[in-house]
């Protein structure tokens, strides 16, 4: 089997996270995309917008009708920092004959080599690399260990960062989040 994982804040999850999960899985044939909420974030703040059930609650929502999307609550339950290489050893356990993916932006593709404990990730997990609307391709000449496979989709060009601001500021979330997860952010008056 192959199965892809897309770790992140999700706060909240947002159409940009559910059309990298769609093209990962179509570009690479997974089985499966695997969305893990992060606890804690190396090297950002801890400025959390929602508290993690409602970022679950979230999750749940926008996954509700799509069969080959699992959400895993590993990083929140274990706590404190969320780092990859933690994940990947659970999951690698956990599936010890399967193809693992794990997906990025490609933002994130410079910073691959300060992750903790980054050629024992290249070991566990091959990477995809999701192509995103006005990034510079990052070379990867730094990472000749890694596995690295670009994702041509076309992912849009949005950010939970975007989303929060557009609620404070009152404006529709129409194509951004899922119905669901909008009604879910107006219901419970979450980033305002």
């Amino acid at each position: 089997m192959r199965i892809g994982f897309l770790g992140g804040r999700f706060d909240p999850v947002h159409s940009g996270h559910l059309g990298a999960a769609h093209a990962s899985r179509e570009q690479y044939g997974l089985d499966r995309v695997i969305f893990v909420p992060a606890a804690r974030v190396p090297g950002k703040a801890d400025d959390w917008s929602a508290p993690a059930e409602d970022r679950l609650a979230m999750l749940h929502l926008a996954l509700a009708r799509q069969p080959r999307f699992e959400l895993s609550e590993f990083e929140l339950r274990q706590g404190g920092l969320s780092y990859t290489i933690q994940t990947l050893r659970h999951f690698r356990e956990r599936f010890p004959g399967d193809e693992l993916f794990w997906i990025v932006g490609e933002d994130q593709l410079a910073r691959l080599p300060e992750w903790k404990d980054i050629e024992t990730l290249a070991e566990l997990a091959e990477f995809i690399v999701l192509v995103r609307p006005g990034h510079p391709q990052q070379e990867t000449e730094r990472l000749p260990h890694l596995r690295l496979h670009r994702c041509d989709g076309q992912p849009l060009a949005i950010s939970s960062t975007e989303i929060r601001e557009r609620v404070r500021g009152g404006r529709r979330l129409t194509g951004l989040v899922p119905a669901a997860v909008a009604a879910y952010i107006s219901e419970h008056k979450l980033y305002r």
